[in-house]
């Protein structure tokens, strides 16, 4: 089988962290292709994700490299399992790499926490605010790309669908319930849904005030958790990509990042209240 032209972010993933499993061992490429009756390349291959590895392969690689976190082991297999194509897959091709990679870490993850500071987040978002916050970046976008994008942005719910919706917190600025992509009836409809969400079994919304303070530098994100914290990820919003992190110092970071916002942010009552009181000013 030929190698994967573009892996995805999450086969990305497994491969990368079977390579830190073999960088700890100190154990080279060759030395674990070898082991598994193969070239170097197949071990580089399998680590870029440009190769599928089964769940078995998984554990003798783990075993070869003596890795003792049992919970991390059978986490990646459990990756490596995964063979079922998601919805987002009707738009390979269409929209780019990391919208898929973002609606794929959202299917699953075990909980999501995200700070957004300039908009509704978009899995939030109703068709008009999506379609004229969109076009507001993009002002050229073609017409089948811009419907691709909203219409994705809504199946992104498929989420909260589930019989165990995943867990949502998301933290929003009130910049973000403020500022005009958009006409009032569209501005108005939006805040009406943003309330309406906020009563759903598996979301919290908080906004963080004007007049709460920040310290330090706070910029949109999303924190995905994985069954094991080895394994979450976080997302940087952009409105053309999703870039992803995952080293240990950078999910440290941004976890003491949600805590301080947490901290200044109203309950998920006042929040509700405060949101219905700037969609009657609009």
């Amino acid at each position: 089988m030929p190698p994967r032209s573009y892996p995805t972010a999450r086969q990305k993933r497994l491969g990368a962290e079977l390579r830190k499993l073999r960088e700890r061992a100190g154990m080279s490429g060759s030395e674990a292709a070898a082991y598994l009756g193969g070239e170097r390349a197949q071990i580089s291959h399998i680590e870029s994700g440009r190769y599928g590895v089964s769940d078995q392969r998984v554990r003798r690689l783990a075993a070869h490299y003596s890795a003792g976190d049992k919970h991390l082991v059978d986490a990646l297999a459990r990756m490596a399992e995964e063979r079922t194509k998601g919805w987002w897959d009707d738009y390979r091709g269409i929209l780019s790499p990391g919208f898929l990679d973002l609606a794929e870490l959202e299917h699953h993850a075990t909980y999501i926490r995200a700070i957004q500071m300039l908009n509704v987040p978009g899995i939030f978002q109703t068709e008009a605010y999506a379609r004229d916050l969109i076009r507001s970046g993009v002002s050229d976008l073609p017409t089948a790309e811009l419907n691709a994008r909203v219409e994705h942005r809504a199946r992104r719910r498929e989420i909260f669908d589930r019989p165990a919706p995943t867990l949502f917190e998301a933290f929003i600025h009130e910049a973000a319930l403020r500022m005009r992509y958009c006409d009032s009836d569209t501005m108005r409809e939006q805040l009406e849904f943003l309330y309406t969400v906020s009563a759903w079994p598996s979301v919290t919304i908080r906004v963080i005030p004007f007049a709460a303070r920040i310290t330090g530098s706070v910029h949109s994100m999303l924190y995905a958790g994985a069954g094991i914290p080895a394994l979450d990820t976080v997302q940087i919003d952009s409105a053309f990509d999703a870039g992803f992190l995952d080293a240990e110092a950078q999910l440290a970071k941004y976890r003491e990042l949600l805590g301080s916002i947490e901290s200044i942010s109203l309950t998920s009552e006042e929040s509700a209240e405060f949101i219905q009181l700037i969609a009657q000013e609009v």
